[in-house]
């Protein structure tokens, strides 16, 4: 969230979370949606909007305040947009996709962060949780020297909040990959243990998705000459491409391994089966022998000669015994049992 304090009741109309004026770091006042045009008149103000899942009579209101493009306005208001960078004239479109790990069993819950930004005025427009950014205008307000430079220390600061909500949470997908790899090196096997690999490398991918458009876009604002963007900002956003190229690392490093597992797992698992096969064939021909032996004197033929023989059925006991014994040792011996 964009603001120190979202849990205290708004003066502002709904969808808004704060309107605030900024010279030279500092505070100057709060400012209703229909005073803006007034306050960017003040020479030296700076506008930090903070907006909520606004509607769109908001979202136009605000428009007509600072003369934002069309097609970014409608792109705020229906949201469910890819990270991206747009530029209009003296003024950029940025949208930055949120995440965060909710609830048991652990689920991906993605958000969006869309950002109108200029040398007079920042808005920023938030869906979904409404703790994806909490703490940030704070931050900026305790560094007013920082503040100073304008929207594009609150692009950075803004960019490197939501860059590093993402380190946590591959984090946990990494420690759950950990899980994994331990309960398949240590013999069990599932299909509850595929499921979960499965799942893990869909949110790597949802991850990544999010993340990987991001390398373009810091790395545009940490190289590019931009009106917006003071010369003395642009190496804070080297450090958010920095981070940025670092969790695709992370990510790529923990898909690849997740791949890596679901092969050994599966192999593992059919190296489980043949053995397990390889058991019922030792067994099955250990017990064809008094199988074959029972089976050929049951037939109901008169002249078997060996059925009235006094020691018939103790040779034919031993006899069954004797060799299933040496074909219980000989498997034993090759490792089939």
């Amino acid at each position: 969230m964009t603001d120190s304090d979202a849990s205290s009741p708004s003066p502002f109309p709904g969808g808004v979370i704060a309107c605030r004026a900024y010279r030279d770091g500092l505070r100057v006042s709060e400012v209703p949606i229909d005073g803006i045009p007034a306050a960017l008149g003040n020479p030296g103000w700076f506008l930090w909007i903070g907006l909520y899942e606004p509607s769109e009579e908001l979202l136009r209101t605000v428009q007509d305040a600072l003369g934002l493009h069309d097609l970014a306005v409608e792109d705020a208001h229906a949201a469910h947009q890819r990270t991206k960078l747009d530029t209009y004239d003296d003024s950029l479109f940025l949208v930055l996709r949120t995440v965060r790990l909710e609830g048991e069993p652990r689920r991906l819950e993605f958000g969006e962060t869309h950002i109108f930004v200029s040398k007079r005025y920042l808005v920023s427009v938030r869906h979904g949780s409404l703790q994806n950014h909490l703490g940030v205008r704070a931050r900026c307000e305790a560094v007013p020297t920082q503040l100073a430079r304008g929207s594009g220390f609150v692009l950075h600061a803004l960019m490197d909040f939501i860059v590093d909500q993402y380190f946590p949470v591959v984090e946990v997908l990494e420690k759950e990959l950990l899980s994994l790899e331990e309960e398949i090196f240590a013999g069990r096997f599932s299909s509850e243990i595929t499921s979960r690999l499965y799942r893990l490398m869909r949110d790597l991918v949802s991850v990544r998705r999010a993340v990987s458009p991001l390398t373009d876009v810091s790395s545009h604002l940490a190289r590019v000459d931009c009106p917006v963007i003071p010369a003395e900002t642009r190496p804070y956003f080297q450090d958010v491409n920095d981070h940025v190229l670092r969790i695709n690392e992370l990510i790529d490093t923990v898909h690849q391994l997740s791949a890596t597992a679901l092969n050994a797992h599966l192999a593992l698992a059919s190296v489980s089966q043949n053995e397990d096969t390889k058991r019922l064939a030792a067994w099955a021909a250990i017990l064809a022998v008094p199988t074959m032996i029972a089976g050929l004197y049951g037939m109901n033929f008169e002249n078997i000669p060996e059925l009235h023989w006094r020691l018939g059925y103790p040779v034919a006991m031993v006899f069954m015994s004797v060799v299933c014994a040496l074909l219980y040792r000989g498997f034993k011996k090759s490792g089939w049992l």
